[in-house]
C-alpha cells in the first residue's frame, strides 16, 4: 500500500492550520519548508517530555499500549531510523524504546535524535528527489522527511492524550509566553 500520496495530501490539507511562526521565509525550498514543520513539532514533543513528571513515564492509559516513556523512546527511534535512511547511514540508535526507562535518559535520547535529524533536514533541494528505501518501500528523500514529520505529529496526538489524562496542559494548548 502506498502511503506517500496520502501523507502528502494530509499535509496539504492541514497546512493552512499551521501557525505562522513555523513557516519558513518566503521563497524557501522544499526541504527548508519541511524543516520548519519538523522544528515546530520538535518543540512540542520535547517540551511534553520535559514537563511530564518522572513518576508518569511508566503510565499507560490502557493495557496494550506504550507507556509515556516508551512513546518518547519510540519517537526517538523513529527519528533515528528515518533520518539515517535519508542520510544513507546506519542508524546510530541502539533502540531507545527498549533500552531506556528514566526520564533523564529518554529526554536526552529524544533531543539527540532531533539533533541527528538536523543533517537530514539540511539537504539541498536538488538531493531531495534521490530514492531511498524506507520500511521496504522505495520513495524519495523528501517523502521520507514528510513521513518523519507526519510520524512526529501522529505521536504528538498520543502524547497530548497522555498529558491530558494526567492533568497536564499540552504545549500546543499553553498560552504563548511574552
Amino acid at each position: 500500500m502506498k502511503r506517500t500520496p496520502l501523507l502528502f495530501a494530509a499535509l496539504v490539507v492541514a497546512a493552512p492550520v499551521f501557525a505562522q511562526e513555523m513557516m519558513p521565509p518566503s521563497g524557501a525550498g522544499m526541504v527548508s519548508t519541511m524543516k520548519g514543520n519538523f522544528g515546530y513539532i520538535q518543540g512540542f514533543v520535547v517540551k511534553s517530555a520535559e514537563e511530564m513528571p518522572e513518576a508518569d513515564y511508566a503510565f499507560k492509559p490502557t493495557k496494550g499500549v506504550r507507556s509515556f516513556g516508551q512513546l518518547i523512546g519510540h519517537v526517538a527511534d523513529a527519528n533515528y531510523g528515518i533520518c539515517s535512511t535519508v542520510l544513507g547511514q546506519k542508524s546510530p540508535s541502539a533502540g531507545v524504546e527498549k533500552s531506556k526507562t528514566s526520564k533523564a535518559d529518554l529526554v536526552a535520547a529524544l533531543k539527540a535524535s532531533y539533533e541527528y535529524c538536523g543533517a537530514a533536514y539540511a539537504l539541498p533541494d536538488q538531493d531531495a528527489g534521490a530514492k531511498v528505501n524506507l520500511f521496504g518501500q522505495e520513495m524519495t528523500r523528501m517523502a521520507a522527511l514528510l513521513a518523519n514529520v507526519s510520524h512526529n505529529w501522529e505521536h504528538y496526538g498520543n502524547i497530548v492524550t497522555y498529558l491530558r489524562i494526567k492533568g497536564q496542559v499540552p504545549p500546543s494548548s499553553q498560552p504563548p509566553r511574552p
